[in-house]
């Protein structure tokens, strides 16, 4: 029998392999009158399909694919396509949801074609998450789909990560990116993400390094040392260091435009929080700043290479000795931050003066000196004792 232009027929096993396409015809659909909507494709390479049709609750005609003939018997493709029309009756589409998880990326995709483009363009530091990407992430979940990471799978990659003898500061900085990825991907609500993985995952506790704060002396033995180092700018990046409180980073990359003499200012256009910051120029700072305009010009960077006549990208070596000369091996760069707050809080300032000079968003960064806050209140209770001694019963 012909049904519009394919024909019908109770299929039977013994006939399946007799089928043929007919001349002509890239295809011929041979569909069962038995079991409603299914059909076996003959085409005329010689290759047999088994589908379904159906139309879906939204009244849309679909064909779904089911398999082989050489996987699947005559049998199993009945039973199969009798299951898939319950699903339709139930209001359910198989077709659509095989779409579905075909538009699924796998997290290798997801990475180089949605969230490092947005990572370049909302983070100064986006190549160090690039990094983590690359040598951590991508290996353990790039081959799988977005939705089939789950949370046992979190937690093992961390445990391997940390067993594997891989720094736990590190180790928690590629969860919380890998955190983060799924953040973005529920808001831009890529196909088949519902949920975030590492939620219920701990983060790997990392023990806070020691603050370290330079004493005056120490202070002197570092600068003494600078002044005897090969690259002649380390002097002038190590004081401004000193005299602002600013990252390394933002000293480095400073132009010479953003110093607002009137105002006795300088402009960081992009701070490690992502917004623009104003910081105040000490005498002191103004003087080495007028000295370097005398030296170097006013034009371009304020701490150029003088080799290269661009930002240094890193001054490791030359720090390196300094201090070491200076008997201060374990001291770091953004030690000198620290040590500028701690000099401010010994002169007496507030811990929101001091917030406001580092640039912090919020008090609780600034919580880390406020023992020293508390050294100065002592000692001016002290000096306070001692002016009522006499008067008071000791």
């Amino acid at each position: 029998m012909i049904c519009g232009s394919v024909p019908v027929l109770a299929l039977r096993p013994q006939v399946l392999s007799t089928l043929e396409c007919s001349k002509g015809m890239r295809k011929v659909d041979y569909r069962d009158s038995i079991c409603r909507g299914l059909l076996l494709e003959v085409r005329s390479t010689g290759g047999r399909t088994w589908y379904l049709r159906y139309v879906s609750a939204r009244g849309q005609r679909r064909q779904l694919r089911l398999g082989d003939l050489r996987d699947l018997s005559l049998g199993q493709a009945r039973r199969m396509a009798d299951q898939h029309r319950t699903e339709v009756a139930l209001g359910n589409d198989p077709s659509q949801e095989r779409q579905d998880l075909r538009s699924v990326p796998t997290f290798a995709q997801f990475a180089d074609e949605q969230l490092l483009p947005f990572l370049k363009v909302s983070k100064r530091s986006w190549k160090w998450d690039a990094s983590l990407l690359r040598c951590h992430l991508i290996p353990a979940f790039g081959e799988k789909a977005m939705d089939q990471i789950s949370r046992t799978d979190v937690m093992a990659f961390q445990v391997t990560k940390l067993e594997s003898g891989l720094a736990a500061g590190t180790v928690y900085r590629v969860m919380v990116l890998l955190r983060h990825c799924y953040k973005l991907a529920l808001e831009w609500e890529v196909p088949g993400v519902k949920d975030n993985p590492c939620l219920k995952v701990p983060l790997p506790k990392v023990e806070q390094s020691r603050e370290r704060f330079l004493s005056a002396d120490e202070a002197q033995r570092l600068l003494t040392a600078v002044r005897q180092s090969k690259n002649h700018e380390l002097e002038s990046i190590v004081c401004f260091l000193l005299l602002t409180g600013a990252r390394k980073r933002e000293v480095l990359d400073a132009r010479w435009e953003n110093v607002d003499w009137q105002q006795r200012q300088w402009l960081i256009p992009f701070s490690k929080n992502g917004h623009r910051r104003y910081v105040p120029l000490s005498d002191s700072a103004l003087v080495l700043l007028r000295r370097r305009q005398l030296e170097v010009g006013e034009l371009g960077w304020m701490f150029a290479n003088p080799e290269t006549g661009a930002p240094y990208s890193n001054i490791h070596y030359s720090w390196d000795w300094a201090r070491q000369r200076a008997g201060l091996e374990g001291l770091r760069i953004h030690d000198l931050r620290h040590s500028f707050a701690s000099f401010a809080i010994n002169a007496g300032r507030s811990l929101y003066e001091v917030q406001q000079l580092l640039g912090h968003r919020s008090s609780a960064m600034t919580q880390r000196y406020a023992h020293l806050a508390q050294d100065t209140l002592l000692a001016a209770s002290n000096a306070a004792a001692v002016a009522l001694e006499g008067v008071v019963p000791q």
